[in-house]
């Protein structure tokens, strides 16, 4: 009937602007109203605008995280090819007229020449290379996917290896590590490869990624070199670059992996290897940060194997319903109690310890890049693992934890956050730890003081840690961890020593931030091996 037709049409325009604006109340309140509506099907809920890749994409995630690899080899490859293609869309809008750039002009003046010729080709050039952060941002996000390309190349060599076509897997391979050609992981499944398959086989990379990727840096040499010599920006998109091609005098300032001094002044970071993926500027707010490569692959497993462990332990570990969402359930650990369950052998003391010298290793790293020369103290550290409720997921609109601030009570309306009881007043800094990223959703997004507008968004993903400051500045929020389950590390600070998160051992109570945690044995015997840290203290909101 007509009627029902307006009201498809109505519930497909609903769905389409809640998807691309998830963080809108309203529309949220108005979609679960929808779907409580005789007449409406799931099938109603459509996307107007959703694009082929992205949908693929998606499907393809989802048959790979339910181990159904015949099923995401398909739509994982239907992806890279509808991806490949609508970046060729995009590059071809590229070719427009040379559009002056004011900023650029008082800092390149260059030629008439180069001004008509030059000016307008590298301005191209550079619109070429953010159609990767176009193609791989979800529409309704912020943020682009990082590595979108090779992480299909990833997935899709994993689940042809499932499937037993190690061919197939070995042309994916090669095509990942053109683009991390020292990943050792993918190196060792090469060698795999040629001993299955013999060393004569040819494991070449495909031909639309070894144009991809040969175009790309043929283009970034060229925009380098124009920066170099004749002034200008560039923001490179992709982490995979190598630094090679980065002249020396402009990696510190161009590079994306390098702490850009933004807002505020930030110190050295006191590890190799870390790098700062985004600052303040990139996420649209102040005192905000990302680090890669806090922690490794195998350092992830091992923490994730101690939240397994603990909760066959019982007690201290149990899931419960999250006290934010009744489609979640949750479990956490802390410091101290991980060191009494491998005290008493309920836990492998090196996990334990582990758990340790993550959080202090984390301590020290935001610590040094916000406030060199002051003391940071533990005030609170948990191991936190959020669960989707499978049966409880259809037609959910909440969010794993509502936007709040660390150390204040958020006033929306009144655009005001109070630094009163019973918010933990004393808190300085927050950080959150990722152990994984085989979930859907669990990400971390800020806002405005009005809750709703999102300015800046965190994908999970092994060994990357956010930090930031807890004040109004930082109103954050997770979204709902859907499918999966979310692993992370949550941690406070403190300058206030008063309010150091304490742990007791057979020598007494100790601060945490002070304490040499190789120092604290087990009850029968010592600890073998250095690592590093922590806890128990007052509670907090676990992220």
């Amino acid at each position: 009937t007509p009627q029902l037709k307006k009201l498809d049409r109505a519930v497909s325009a609903a769905h389409t602007f809640f998807v691309a604006n998830p963080q809108h109340l309203q529309m949220r309140e108005d979609i679960e109203k929808y779907r409580r509506m005789s007449g409406v099907k799931s099938d109603n809920f459509r996307d107007l605008e959703a694009t082929p890749h992205w949908e693929a994409y998606e499907a393809g995630v989802q048959h790979y995280n339910a181990d159904e690899y015949v099923q995401a080899v398909a739509r994982l490859e239907e992806s890279l090819t509808e991806a490949l293609a609508a970046l060729e869309e995009c590059r071809a809008l590229c070719e427009g007229p040379w559009e002056d750039e004011e900023e650029e002009e008082e800092e390149m003046q260059p030629g008439l020449y180069e001004a008509i010729a030059g000016t307008h080709y590298i301005q191209v050039l550079k619109c070429r290379q953010q159609c990767v952060l176009e193609i791989a941002t979800k529409p309704g996000r912020i943020s682009a996917t990082e590595d979108f390309i090779p992480s299909h190349l990833d997935l899709l060599q994993f689940a042809y290896d499932q499937v037993g076509n190690q061919a197939l897997a070995a042309e994916c391979a090669a095509s990942y590590l053109l683009f991390y050609p020292m990943d050792e992981p993918m190196l060792e499944k090469m060698k795999e490869y040629r001993t299955e398959l013999g060393e004569d086989a040819a494991f070449t990379a495909r031909e639309s990624i070894q144009n991809y990727v040969q175009r790309s840096l043929m283009e970034k040499k060229l925009i380098y070199y124009s920066v170099e010599h004749l002034g200008g920006t560039f923001n490179d998109p992709d982490l995979w670059t190598p630094d090679e091609l980065i002249p020396e005098n402009l990696k510190e300032k161009h590079s994306l992996l390098m702490p850009i001094r933004a807002c505020f002044s930030t110190g050295p970071l006191p590890f190799e290897g870390i790098a700062v993926t985004m600052d303040s500027r990139r996420m649209n707010g102040t005192q905000r940060v990302v680090f890669d490569r806090v922690l490794t692959e195998s350092e992830c497993k091992d923490l994730l194997r101690l939240t397994k462990a603990a909760g066959e332990a019982g007690d201290g570990y149990r899931a419960r319903r999250s006290p934010h969402t009744p489609h979640e359930r949750f479990e956490g650990l802390t410091v101290l109690r991980a060191v009494q369950l491998a005290q008493n052998g309920d836990v492998d003391w090196r996990d334990a310890k582990l758990l340790l010298q993550a959080s202090e290793k984390s301590r020290k790293i935001i610590e040094s890049y916000f406030t060199p020369g002051k003391k940071l103290h533990f005030s609170f550290t948990h191991l936190v693992c959020r669960t989707a409720v499978d049966e409880e997921q259809e037609g959910r609109m909440d969010l794993s934890h509502p936007v709040h601030a660390d150390n204040c009570l958020l006033d929306p309306e009144g655009q005001e956050c109070w630094r009163e009881p019973p918010a933990y007043v004393y808190r300085d800094y927050s950080g959150i730890l990722y152990l994984n990223d085989d979930f859907q959703g669990g990400g971390l997004f800020f806002t405005e003081m009005d809750t709703v507008t999102v300015t800046a968004e965190v994908h999970p993903k092994c060994g990357r840690l956010v930090a930031f400051s807890s004040g109004k500045e930082n109103p954050h929020g997770v979204w709902a961890v859907s499918r999966g389950r979310r692993c992370a590390i949550a941690l406070w600070y403190t300058h206030s020593q008063e309010h150091a998160e304490q742990v007791k051992d057979d020598a007494g109570e100790r601060d945490l931030s002070t304490s040499e945690v190789d120092q604290i044995p087990p009850r029968n015997g010592v600890w073998a091996v250095p690592r590093g840290r922590e806890q128990c203290g007052s509670g907090g909101v676990v992220l």
